[in-house]
């Protein structure tokens, strides 16, 4: 399965790459406005790819086709999940990786970054590459397949530094959701910077702030 990729670079020979996906029912153009307004030129050039991910039918919202990175069975997010979605898209993932490092750019300079659903792939995914990534972000979303992320998550990255955000109204994710999340990568050894937000489902200015800020140390 290809994927339709967009990408935006904020100048000539970029010397890191951010790969973000976007959430349930939208597109990668969605994070590009987001991607705008981080100031990252202290780093330098940044390539930014923004994946659109597959229409599928969603059991959640009655069987409706949408852009979806996997199957959402339930409104608990985590008492059924669909791993075979999951594992689909991390293999996605890992190939729109490789075709970074063989365009000339290192694991350790790509961060892999996402919303909701496209946050919960980035923990699977990041956490399980196997060479040193340079970071994971995740926004209001939430560590899927947790009970087996001890067992599969690569010696590379278990020190690789995760940035969480989430909104203390989030309706979708439910805060819960995402502490749980902090508290088990916490107890597995990651390296967790934590931010909440008086907001929903959403992504707020001092949000991109605080990533921004995350991004210019983990790519120093």
């Amino acid at each position: 399965m290809s994927l339709e990729i967009l990408e935006a670079q904020t100048g000539e020979n970029p010397v890191a790459t951010i790969l973000i996906l976007h959430g349930l029912g939208a597109d990668g153009r969605d994070f590009v406005p987001i991607a705008e307004q981080l100031d990252l030129s202290s780093i330098g050039p940044v390539r930014f790819l923004f994946p659109s991910a597959p229409h599928m039918p969603v059991t959640i919202n009655g069987g409706y086709t949408m852009p979806a990175w996997y199957d959402i069975l339930g409104a608990d997010l985590v008492s059924r999940q669909d791993e075979t979605g999951m594992r689909q898209t991390q293999a996605l993932m890992e190939t729109i990786i490789a075709n970074e490092k063989s365009r000339g750019m290192p694991a350790n300079r790509i961060v892999v970054a996402g919303f909701s659903q496209g946050c919960a792939m980035a923990l699977m995914a990041g956490l399980r590459h196997t060479e040193r990534l340079a970071g994971i972000a995740g926004l209001s979303g939430y560590l899927p397949l947790a009970e087996k992320t001890a067992a599969e998550g690569s010696e590379a990255n278990r020190d690789v530094p995760i940035f969480l955000a989430h909104g203390t109204r989030d309706g979708v994710v439910v805060l819960p959701r995402a502490t749980d999340t902090r508290d088990a990568l916490l107890a597995l050894g990651y390296p967790v910077e934590w931010h909440d937000y008086p907001m929903e489902h959403s992504v707020c200015p001092q949000e991109i702030a605080d990533l921004a800020q995350w991004l210019r140390r983990v790519l120093a």
